[in-house]
């Protein structure tokens, strides 16, 4: 059996990041891995760490470790219930680990408890893992139940002494147990004179959400407080509670009897727990913040000038580091526009200053609306739409950022652009964009020394990092699987010596050869649409050589070269494909093999047997002998890998194909995007590389090279969000700013572009790496 992983565990540290704590993150160093599952509602891991023994985690964030747990438990179960005069029937939301139930049952009055989690697999899984948490769930005061907290609460109304929620941070669902109507439904199915705890927050994170809970709870009960413990591994080592009594003039500060058999607490932690420093007393008693004011805020209240409106179109794979970016900007206000809005709110999630809207952008009045209500739009949409989109920008005096190539139908609106006054910048991401960014930059810099660009090859790769790249293509979808197959059968142009080279579509992938950027990478190169206007655009008259092309692993071309004599690249609609046929059938039809009579019934019938009816059978051999008519084969060991790789896409399968737009191209990107997307814990892969060869004014030659490599983040953005999203976003900040002002069709092919947006993309971090061989 494979060893179990986690993306969240990498290089033997787990990593708590999330938008609840921004900036900061616990590590714990990992033994071993005990147990990863997908539960109905969350994401279970449980690992063995270095100093905190067995540590259970839900949905990327710590809920407990052996070490510490106690100062949790403890406190938000014996606040409550020490301040109780007699509580005899406890209710506990959440807390499947157990926990507070054996702290519950450490009072003499309780006489009985119930465990109320919805999500079995954290009661199973502690019980596995967390034995000294979980055992007293077995006691015969404590009745487990599975299921929804807010439908147990409105079954048991004026029952519980006591009620205490262990939930987790209000991120999804356990938003809900935040806000007013779930407090209402815990003092329903309080007695009166009931007491309720919930987990309530981090004074160090969350003053404003803590704030709201004591101004949301003091509404539905008399008397409210907050109180605090310290812990470890939680976020900033301290953790509150939102406490509330139904019955007036209760002082939740006073313990009335001991509790023994505490680590943590005591009488006198107790009456402490309810002292908090000045800067939280100030916020939830005065309702003002004393605590300093760093980056983005500060930027925010000493900004002047005009607020800057920033429409996004598009929520694709690239969108939010592009959007976290805008949003730096302290006049910036966002608006997400997508076809749904659920889509453009989950992209916006987390993200100051931003809104979200529906839009269709086939809808043309709706889309000159929205564009001319912002200041400057970010088309991230499919490049088809960019014109129309560029169109409407026009008509608003809307500035305008894409990442997409200029296309003939753009770079007809030059004029139009320039009479509007609007910067129109493209090509901004990262091939094109960075690409461009230190191909201007080299060029500029061997011509200011007298030097001649002789040769330029410039190859890029989105790619699945070497140890994901486990099927058959060597390759993952980080973008549209459409727009990375269609661009397969993209013609090409290309200077060799001097000399133009034409590829058509069909025959592109028969060009590709290997090429050697590093001997730990088997890379294979192909060109990438019209290299030959680039002479031009990056002012190289004297190159001989100029190729811009594409890099995959070995074996990706032989086998795309396949589907493509097979036709399963062909856009056109089919009036054959229909619900109903299994993909071996579909193939059948996509290739022209016959179906065979099958005459095993018939044998066993007699002559004259009416019921007879003849049937036809696919059989594989006559699919596979129709592919070997077909297509050509380098060798039989490839034939052999193709043939096996056809089959792990399922080509010759006998279930049923779900044809998509009634094409064979869209029918089998469907069935690619569910065999190979990246898992939980893949990373991505950028290689991007170009090579100068330049001559010196005293003939002496060298080759220079600029290279990107890069490794996405598993538990954060991939490599192609951030080379993409980031670069288009410092250029959205550097229009808005006036730095780019050139009116017109715009893309970084002079420096007076490329310098500015160069430097601030070093100053984040991301850049290639320039060496002479």
């Amino acid at each position: 059996m494979a060893p179990l992983t986690h993306p969240s565990i990498v290089d033997g540290w787990f990593r708590e990041i999330s938008s609840q704590w921004p900036g900061q993150a616990m590590t714990l160093k990992v033994t071993k891995i005990l147990h990863v599952e997908k539960s109905l509602f969350q994401d279970v891991l449980v690992f063995e760490s270095e100093t905190f023994g067995n540590v259970l985690i839900l949905d990327g964030v710590i809920q407990c470790t052996e070490r510490d747990e106690f100062s949790y438990q403890e406190m938000i179960a014996h606040l409550p219930l020490a301040s109780h005069p007699n509580p005899k029937k406890v209710l506990v939301i959440g807390g499947g680990d157990g926990g507070v139930v054996r702290e519950v049952l450490k009072h003499e009055t309780v006489e009985n408890v119930v465990l109320c989690d919805i999500d079995e697999a954290v009661v199973r899984v502690s019980k596995q893992f967390l034995p000294h948490m979980s055992s007293l769930l077995s006691d015969p005061r404590v009745t487990v139940f599975i299921g929804d907290g807010f439908k147990f609460l409105a079954d048991n109304t004026a029952t519980y002494d006591v009620i205490i929620t262990d939930s987790s941070d209000p991120v999804g669902p356990a938003a809900s147990l935040f806000q007013k109507p779930y407090f209402q439904l815990i003092a329903d199915a309080l007695t009166p004179g009931g007491h309720a705890c919930s987990q309530g927050e981090c004074l160090w994170l969350h003053l404003p959400l803590i704030r709201e809970l004591r101004e949301t709870t003091s509404a539905i009960f008399p008397v409210v407080d907050y109180a605090y413990t310290t812990i470890p591994t939680y976020p900033s080592g301290q953790i509150g509670f939102t406490m509330a009594a139904k019955e007036a003039g209760r002082d939740l500060r006073i313990p009335l009897r001991s509790v023994s058999g505490c680590k943590y607490y005591n009488a006198n932690v107790h009456r402490a727990a309810f002292v908090l420093p000045e800067f939280g007393r100030v916020m939830l008693e005065e309702g003002k913040s004393i605590t300093p004011v760093l980056g983005t805020a500060a930027k925010a209240a000493t900004a002047t000038g005009e607020k800057k409106r920033v429409l996004l179109l598009g929520s694709g794979f690239v969108a939010r580091p592009c959007a976290e970016y805008v949003v730096r900007g302290p006049l910036n206000l966002l608006t997400i526009a997508c076809r749904t809005l659920a889509s453009a709110e989950a992209l916006g999630e987390g993200l100051i200053n931003t809104s979200a809207i529906s839009l269709d952008v086939n809808d043309t009045t709706a889309l000159e609306a929205a564009v001319a209500a912002h200041d400057l739009v970010i088309s991230l949409i499919p490049y088809t739409f960019h014109a129309a989109v560029i169109k409407a920008a026009i008509k608003g005096k809307t500035h305008v950022v894409t990442t997409s190539y200029v296309s003939p139908a753009i770079r007809e609106l030059d004029e139009e652009a320039k009479k509007a006054g609007i910067v129109v910048m493209n090509e901004i991401g990262l091939d094109p964009g960075i690409d461009h960014l230190y191909a201007v930059k080299t060029i500029s810099e061997v011509h200011a020394k007298g030097g001649k660009i002789k040769q330029f090859l410039s190859y890029c790769g989105g790619l699945p990092a070497p140890n994901c790249a486990d099927n058959p293509l060597g390759y993952k979808f980080s973008w549209s699987s459409r727009g990375v197959l269609l661009a397969l059968l993209n013609s090409a142009s290309y200077l060799s010596e001097g000399k133009q080279e034409d590829i058509s579509g069909t025959d592109l992938m028969k060009t590709a050869q290997p090429y050697f950027i590093s001997p730990a990478y088997a890379f294979v190169a192909y060109p990438n649409r019209d290299s030959v206007p680039f002479r031009d655009f990056y002012k190289i008259p004297e190159a001989e050589t100029v190729v811009r092309g594409t890099l995959r692993y070995q074996g990706f071309p032989e086998f795309i070269k396949v589907l493509v004599q097979l036709g399963w690249l062909d856009a056109q609609e089919k009036d054959w494909l229909k619900e109903g046929l299994t993909w071996a059938e579909v193939t059948q039809k996509a290739t022209g093999v016959r179906f065979f009579f099958h005459f095993l019934h018939f044998l066993g019938c007699k002559q004259r047997d009416s019921t007879y009816k003849p049937t036809f059978v696919l059989s594989l051999s006559s699919l596979i002998a129709r592919i070997d008519g077909v297509c050509e084969f380098p060798s039989a060991a490839e034939r052999m890998r193709i043939i096996s790789g056809l089959r792990w896409i399922g080509l010759f399968s006998q279930e049923k194909a779900s044809p998509r737009a009634g094409n064979l191209l869209d029918t089998l990107c469907a069935q690619l995007e569910k065999l190979m997307q990246y898992a939980p814990g893949e990373r991505d892969f950028i290689m991007l590389q170009h090579k100068f060869v330049v001559e010196w004014e005293d003939g002496k030659q060298d080759t220079l090279t600029s290279t990107l490599e890069m490794y996405g983040n598993p538990i954060g953005y991939s490599a192609m969000a951030q080379t993409v999203g980031l670069p288009c976003g410092i250029a959205v900040q550097l229009v808005l700013d006036g730095v780019l002002n050139k009116t017109g069709i715009h893309a970084p092919y002079s420096m007076d572009i490329v310098e500015p947006i160069m430097k601030i993309l070093e100053s984040e971090g991301l850049g290639m790496v320039e060496k002479v061989l």
